[in-house]
């Protein structure tokens, strides 16, 4: 219980250091996700549940590229696998837009292999996970746009031949700052 707690306490001072970015060349987003979603793609094995309550910074645009460097932060409710994330992400359309991203994670989950099959948690192979994401939004106003997202978390069968994930689905509120 002890390590899940220092654990959350990280990801919340990760929260904190996000919402105290400077107000000039970003955005700020929030959201709900409900957690180990069964798709295709998970292939987890495990009975992960709760939802994530997430916190992130999306930075504003590298260059003239329209590249858009984001962090964010993500803690689970019962407990299960909670993450911190870093990568980029590009925004297609205006009005309604799509933004894929992509990136790395580090979780509070297991780092190892499958030794105990059944345990019902999720065995990802590695601390450092590859951490793809897809966003369909509306613009609402100058600032607020609104998002369901679709965040998954792998490791590409890199570190071993096995390769369970899990895939997070959900909305985010984004306040342009």
């Amino acid at each position: 219980m002890a390590v899940v707690v220092t654990r959350m306490r990280s990801l919340l001072l990760l929260a904190a250091l996000l919402a105290a970015t400077p107000a000039h060349a970003g955005e700020l987003f929030a959201g709900v996700h409900k957690h180990a979603v069964d798709t295709p793609l998970s292939l987890s094995g495990g009975d992960e549940r709760g939802i994530d309550l997430s916190l992130g910074y999306r930075f504003g645009g590298l260059g003239r590229t329209g590249l858009q460097p984001y962090i964010f932060g993500a803690l689970n409710s019962a407990g299960d696998t909670s993450y911190a994330a870093a990568g980029i992400s590009y925004r297609f359309g205006r009005k309604a837009y799509v933004r894929p991203g992509i990136g790395l994670a580090i979780h509070t989950g297991s780092a190892r292999e499958f030794e105990e099959p059944g345990n019902g948690k999720i065995e990802f192979g590695s601390r450092v996970l590859f951490e793809p994401e897809l966003a369909i939004g509306v613009q609402a106003n100058e600032r607020l746009s609104v998002e369901a997202s679709w965040v998954h978390m792998s490791q590409g069968q890199l570190f071993n031949g096995q390769n369970p994930g899990i895939d997070n689905i959900g909305l985010r509120l984004n306040w342009r700052l």
